[in-house]
């Protein structure tokens, strides 16, 4: 039963610790860091020796989860991938390749001057902890931005590219690290051309056969109408490029955000982002967990003013930097000091290049000790630097947003936008009216051939089941300017209206209904506009039949508009009304009632 602990430990902490920083408005990440910080070796973990029965609910060991805390960077890199796309991050290249660069490198110099001339450290020594804290954390602080809807904002994008940028350039530190071990100096450059070259043929590989495969692979689960097959290919596809990238020299999560971007240009990319969300949420709470384990609180009580001047010094430096670089790269000033401060502190890849660098003996035990307890402590105090003047995208002033955040926001869906929740021959009509007034949206069906046939006809399709919260939110159902309700069928409709109007009830809602009576039903449930293709059908007949009576256009408009929102008219009365057999009587009454009296009304 032992193996179960930690698992049934993380599960406890998620259950109880997500809803209760929910209630009280407080990021679940720093409420999963608390939790490691509590029940790991530095909390009550420590005491476990002296009082045997907090085993029970405690985890001595950070290894034992080391596992499944990788897993939820991959599963973490793997859904930023589905949110970007090749086109997307094109979009970014300045900002990865340029910030990105400019960050990592002025940081590791001042960092590694610091250390060498004032902490009189060796100059090897230097450059280590120089390169490791010169890193910023990923996962928390993506999942920090994420939480507070900033990803596409000005702060988010220049953070997103700078953390993207440091992800590709763990390969090359780990390389230089293991090239300054006594036993190899001097021997790096053929090996570093070697390690480079294979990490390029891994990447090249990847997205070839990524492209050839993938979408296959999930047509063909998606065929089959059975969530667990579609599932178990999600997971088999993040493992899969996961392990292959660390097969390769590269980091797991690499491989997982290649595969993202992969999966991001295809139908299925909505329904995938739905289907992993559970499992990277989950395995991200374990890696935020292990972080607060890291924690010694006894060594911070060693060293009190060192570790806080080390704090405040690494995260003001780092900020700076940024704040400095960010407006050459094309961030305001503004953005570029939000950004700065929520990357001031260290990342999860610090821990790897330190212990690499101990392992090695390039690095003395004692000085890595104090880097990784400043790199935890740090990371700890990323959702509360978030929290500093933190809002939502759609309420960032005008000023803050430049051209390329506004290009990246259309591209990604961050716009606002129809959701069209139906492909058939009236979804059709939709999505043609729709890009002729070049009006974003996101359309959904369930017919993988169907999707098939209109992505190779260009159009913005997607396979999923539109009646599911999770698909809805995955289309941004929060940002949405309008949804319309395209399916065959009552009920399919019926679903996807109302769980649409629970999830938005101020969402403006047009949907197809088959009749009068189901039009009502569906006023009843929430809908804006219920078009009846009965009552729409005669309307049609009767516009016919004016014409070739020889009726002027005018009037002919005139007199089936007024129909249309005189039987409007009916059907929001019927819908009102209290009982069926009331509905049915206002019914009959209207379309017993003379027509000119109709109008009139």
């Amino acid at each position: 039963m032992t193996a179960f602990k930690e698992p049934v430990i993380i599960l406890t902490a998620a259950a109880i610790v997500v809803p209760l920083f929910h209630r009280f408005r407080i990021s679940p990440v720093l409420g999963f860091i608390l939790c490691g910080l509590l029940l790991g070796p530095s909390g009550l973990g420590g005491l476990a020796v002296q009082y045997p029965w907090l085993n029970i609910f405690t985890i001595q060991d950070r290894g034992a989860i080391n596992m499944m805390a990788e897993f939820g960077i991959v599963f973490l890199l793997f859904a930023i991938g589905l949110e970007l796309s090749f086109e997307r991050l094109a979009m970014m290249r300045k900002v990865v390749f340029g910030l990105g660069a400019a960050q990592l490198g002025i940081s590791a110099l001042a960092i590694c001057a610091i250390c060498y001339l004032f902490l009189g450290t060796t100059g090897t020594a230097a450059s280590v902890i120089g390169l490791a804290l010169s890193l910023s954390s990923t996962a928390v602080v993506l999942q920090t931005l994420a939480e507070q809807k900033r990803l596409a904002s000005p702060t988010g994008r220049g953070a997103f590219g700078i953390l993207l940028f440091q992800d590709l350039a763990v390969v090359p530190i780990l390389f230089a690290v293991s090239m300054l071990a006594p036993d190899r100096m001097g021997l790096g450059v053929l090996g570093l051309m070697q390690s480079l070259a294979v990490a390029v043929l891994a990447v090249a590989l990847t997205i070839v056969i990524g492209r050839i495969v993938l979408r296959p692979l999930f047509r063909h689960a998606a065929r089959t109408r059975s969530p667990e097959i579609f599932m178990a290919a999600c997971l088999l596809v993040v493992i899969a490029t996961a392990m292959g990238s660390a097969a390769a020299g590269l980091s797991m999560a690499l491989g997982a955000f290649l595969a993202g971007l992969l999966l991001a240009e295809t139908e299925y990319r909505r329904e995938v982002e739905t289907t992993i969300e559970p499992f990277k949420g989950l395995l991200l709470g374990v890696f935020l967990v292990s972080v607060g384990m890291t924690v010694d609180i006894g060594k911070v009580l060693e060293r009190p003013l060192e570790i806080v001047a080390a704090i405040i010094g690494l995260i003001v430096l780092k900020a700076a930097v940024v704040a400095l670089a960010g407006p050459v790269f094309g961030i305001k000033r503004q953005s570029a000091i939000k950004a700065g401060l929520i990357l001031g502190p260290g990342g999860e890849f610090a821990f790897v290049v330190l212990s690499l660098a101990t392992s090695l003996a390039v690095l003395p035990q004692d000085q890595a000790d104090f880097a990784l307890l400043v790199t935890a402590i740090t990371m700890c105090l990323i959702p509360l630097l978030g929290r500093f003047d933190a809002r939502p995208t759609a309420l960032t002033p005008a000023a803050e947003t430049d051209e390329a955040t506004l290009a990246l926001q259309a591209t990604q869906g961050e716009a606002p936008h129809v959701i069209v929740a139906g492909f058939g021959r009236v979804g059709m009509v939709a999505v043609s009216l729709l890009e002729e007034q070049k009006i974003p949206y996101i359309a959904i069906d369930s017919d993988v051939e169907r999707v098939r046939r209109a992505r190779k006809a260009g159009h913005k399709v997607y396979l999923g089941d539109a009646a599911r919260v999770d698909m809805l939110r995955a289309c941004g159902i929060d940002r949405a300017r309008a949804m319309v309700v395209t399916m065959d069928g009552g009920s399919a409709v019926d679903q996807v209206v109302t769980a649409a109007h629970l999830e938005q009830p101020d969402l403006p809602i047009v949907a197809r209904s088959r009749d009068a009576d189901h039009a009502v039903h569906l006023y009843s449930l929430g809908v804006r506009e219920a078009v009846p293709e009965t009552l729409e059908a005669s309307l049609q007949v009767g516009e016919a039949l004016l014409v070739e009576a020889g009726v002027p256009m005018g009037h002919i408009l005139v007199a089936i508009h007024n129909k249309r929102a005189s039987m409007r008219a009916a059907l929001l009365e019927a819908s009102s009304s209290a009982t069926p057999s009331e509905r049915m009587r206002v019914l009959r009454d209207q379309h017993t009632r003379d027509p000119d009296d109709a109008s009139a009304r």
